[in-house]
């Protein structure tokens, strides 16, 4: 096996953040970051979770020092690096979507 494309040499850089959108120029900040993200090459996992692929560490830490080029002033943001066998055991779980209320049916009026 090459070992370029070995499960312990891949890596994943997760993005953890949480920023204000109380203004109007918090949630431009909130926009631009998120999208800077997606530009670099980040997907979303969860609503403020964002993960991209590496083929190695030292690819990883190219990409860490872009989104930390490009951190927003105010909010928490942390960023993780994992393995691809490490990321290949998550566990995810989906509940089951909220159905909407039914709606009353219409009434027929007889006189």
């Amino acid at each position: 096996m090459d070992s370029r494309f070995s499960e312990y040499r891949i890596m994943w850089v997760i993005v953890f953040f949480d920023l204000p959108t109380a203004t109007k120029k918090d949630r431009k900040a909130y926009a631009t970051f998120r999208t800077r993200l997606q530009r670099d090459g980040f997907t979303m996992f969860q609503m403020s979770i964002y993960v991209r692929h590496c083929a190695s560490m030292e690819n990883a830490e190219v990409h860490i020092k872009r989104v930390s080029n490009f951190l927003p002033q105010f909010g928490h943001v942390a960023i993780m690096c994992i393995t691809d066998k490490q990321f290949s055991d998550i566990k995810v779980f989906y509940g089951a979507k909220p159905l909407p209320p039914n709606a009353p049916g219409q009434q027929l009026e007889l006189f």
